[in-house]
């Protein structure tokens, strides 16, 4: 994980673990490498004393556009060993199994892995976290972003609705949510901040001192007091029905995936993905 041509890299310094998504010439979509890479550098974390805190960034100037649909890096068939569901492997699985089996296990489960560690995880979001990119912020205890950062999930126009993590409720509010997704327009940091879902939102060259400071705050407190005050909220929060939300959303979006291939072969509506890149080149540029 220090290898710079590793899809993560990994260093620790003044009781901060920085873990740093490097795909940076694919904006920072998330194959499988990528993904187990980031279980073992979150493991290397918890189980090192050393760490009190962890933040999440991406290289470049991009956090992640999500899931990784087309880079000659996908390598959709490689099988990893289980880690976070205990399903069938699913390269020796057929139809809608094999679909299921893949995504609750690199997917869903790893996020629900990365919420439950026990020491305290800031994503600081660099530049946009698009679709797949929302599910590792989200799967972290705090949220800072650049100024030039925004959140965007316009995975409605691939035929599903919404990603595997289905969090937006929780993270915008339902009217938000509804928004964003029906739309597949982004939030920008700063109505993310308004509505409470980052900590704090700084100009690009301030966010990495800034989220420093923040991380070195939380590391002076003790680090068992640290694992129950963050347990206790993500318990609270699955009391009201975080969890089991996100389970029946995950259902239907297995019925979208089987839905699309039964009408045109493909998971996700291949037109889709063109439509869902250009809206946010148009964004992109819009913006600058």
């Amino acid at each position: 994980m220090t290898n710079t041509e590793s899809p993560v890299l990994y260093s620790v310094e003044d009781r901060i673990a920085t873990i740093t998504l490097n795909r940076p010439d694919y904006r920072n979509a998330q194959n499988l490498a990528m993904l187990y890479a980031l279980d073992d550098a979150f493991k290397a974390a918890v189980i090192d004393d050393e760490v009190k805190v962890v933040v999440l960034t991406g290289a470049g100037t991009v956090f992640s556009a999500g899931h990784d649909i087309g880079s000659p890096g996908r390598d959709v068939h490689v099988q990893y060993d289980s880690r976070a569901a205990l399903w069938p492997e699913y390269t020796r699985a057929v139809g809608a199994e094999e679909r299921f089996a893949r995504e609750i296990e690199i997917y869903l489960e790893m996020c629900r892995r990365w919420r439950a560690m026990s020491k305290p995880t800031i994503a600081m979001v660099n530049g946009p976290a698009i679709a797949g990119g929302l599910m590792l912020a989200w799967s972290c205890d705090l949220i800072t972003a650049s100024s030039t950062a925004y959140f965007a999930d316009p995975v409605v126009d691939m035929g599903v609705p919404g990603v595997e993590l289905f969090a937006h409720p929780w993270e915008f509010g339902t009217r938000l949510a509804k928004e964003m997704l029906l739309t597949g327009l982004p939030v920008s940091a700063e109505r993310a901040y308004q509505v409470g879902m980052l900590a704090l939102v700084a100009e690009p060259d301030e966010l990495t001192e800034r989220t420093m400071a923040l991380a070195r705050r939380i590391a002076t407190k003790e680090r068992f007091a640290l694992a129950l005050a963050k347990t206790a909220v993500n318990r609270a929060e699955d009391a009201m029905g975080y969890h089991v939300g996100i389970d029946s959303v995950f259902a239907l979006h297995q019925l979208a995936h089987s839905h699309n291939a039964e009408i045109s072969g493909h998971g996700n509506r291949g037109v889709g993905v063109e439509q869902v890149r250009a809206a946010l080149r148009d964004h992109e540029e819009t913006e600058t």
